[in-house]
């Protein structure tokens, strides 16, 4: 009877999971799925026919494949065009979001953060979001949250083959107060509330690319500050215990920009990218961005999030760049490891803060960043990121 008790029990549990009744996997305190490490992967939402984006940008209604196609060598060796192992999928496909969400939870990677857009009093490529991840059947493996892309665009930057040498502004970051409000709902409704949003300390986690538009947004800083403060307030009046502000950094820590950060009360940083300058050889790219950010750490008291970046190549959006503008000595899915391990090692000598890495990226197939499968490297470089943050395999041998 005992057996029969127990072999039904496993029976009506499976039926469960399967269901959907019970999560496979349980969540902590803030919804987050539970792992030590959040592995937080960005998504440059661009390859989907955005009805904007076929106005203004890519025609051909497959968003910016239609560049990326058109990636050409610059030298000898030079991996030009891209060519992505699954084909030229249109990322606000929910099929393929299914498919985007099992290869990373099986990896490690259990974060998207998507780059969104606000231009023109609207949103832009907002359906990779709201069409692709959130219509997906299994986006419950996994957390997400938004990063406001509010920098500014100039014609020739997203499409250089349609406006050539015209560099004129397509669109601003900064917006005005009464689209921020519309934005302040927005988010809050379309995505704050969804269970897997990530938080942190129940705080949902909004990045912003640009502190200069978000100041510019408002006029001073003074104003931002009151900016700010209204979007707490919201957040608070939609049940949330308060607001988590993660804000991009570039280059080494500055007064100026540190003055910024605490009258704004920032919340956390991290970066996009380990960004400029770009030197040719991928391992000094990357020791030269962990010196930077032992420096970061040392200047702020507010968490710094490490950031481990697979490589810099943007030449299909510039016909003037060459080698020199392209980091590709000493790039592979083996470097990469290494500095993710670095990423690692970086949370555990930061027990005060959530251990967050963000990578760049998933999906960069025009600035030659990304972990989805390719014809030149396969699978290489999400099987990295298992090797590091699932198998642990690089700690076998670390010293005690």
């Amino acid at each position: 009877m005992e057996k029969c008790s127990l072999w039904t029990g496993c029976l009506l549990l499976a039926l469960l999971l399967s269901s959907g009744f019970v999560s496979a996997k349980s969540g902590d305190k803030d919804g987050n799925m539970s792992s030590e490490y959040t592995v937080a992967a960005y998504i440059w939402p661009s390859c989907h026919d955005d009805p904007m984006g076929r106005e203004v940008l890519w025609p051909d209604g497959t968003g910016e494949w239609e560049i990326i196609k058109k990636g050409n060598p610059r030298f000898p060796g030079h991996y030009q065009p891209k060519i992505p192992l699954w084909g030229y999928e249109l990322d606000n496909d929910p099929k393929v979001m299914e498919r985007w969400i099992d290869l990373a939870t099986d990896h490690g990677v259990n974060t998207f953060i998507f780059d969104w857009y606000w231009f023109n009093n609207g949103p832009f490529l907002e359906s990779c979001l709201n069409d692709g991840f959130l219509k997906a059947p299994n986006n419950r493996k996994m957390n997400f949250y938004i990063m406001w892309a509010d920098h500014d665009v100039a014609r020739n930057y997203w499409n250089v083959h349609r406006y050539k040498d015209d560099d004129s502004r397509l669109w601003n970051g900064a917006i005005d107060w009464p689209n921020f409000k519309i934005v302040v709902q927005r988010v809050i409704e379309q995505y704050f509330k969804q269970p897997n949003y990530y938080k942190i300390q129940g705080e949902p986690v909004f990045s912003v690319f640009s502190l200069d538009n978000l100041i510019k947004t408002f006029g001073s800083l003074e104003e931002t500050c009151k900016g700010l403060d209204y979007f707490r307030t919201e957040v608070k009046k939609a049940g949330f215990p308060g607001l988590h502000i993660q804000l991009m950094t570039g280059g080494e820590p500055n007064d100026h920009f540190l003055n910024q950060i605490k009258v704004l009360g920032i919340s956390s940083l991290t970066l996009y990218n380990w960004g400029g300058p770009h030197p040719e050889d991928y391992i000094q790219w990357g020791t030269e961005a962990f010196e930077r950010l032992e420096k970061w750490s040392e200047a702020v008291s507010i968490p710094y999030f490490p950031n481990a970046s697979i490589g810099w190549d943007d030449t299909p959006r510039f016909p003037h760049k060459t080698q020199k503008d392209v980091v590709h000595f000493n790039q592979s899915p083996r470097s990469f490891a290494a500095f993710l391990q670095k990423a690692k090692e970086y949370c555990d000598n930061h027990p005060e803060q959530p251990k967050l890495i963000t990578i760049y990226a998933w999906n960069e197939w025009v600035e030659g960043a990304y972990l989805l499968p390719d014809v030149k490297y396969g699978f290489d470089y999400i099987q990295a990121v298992k090797e590091i943050m699932v198998d642990k395999q690089y700690e076998v041998y670390k010293k005690k």
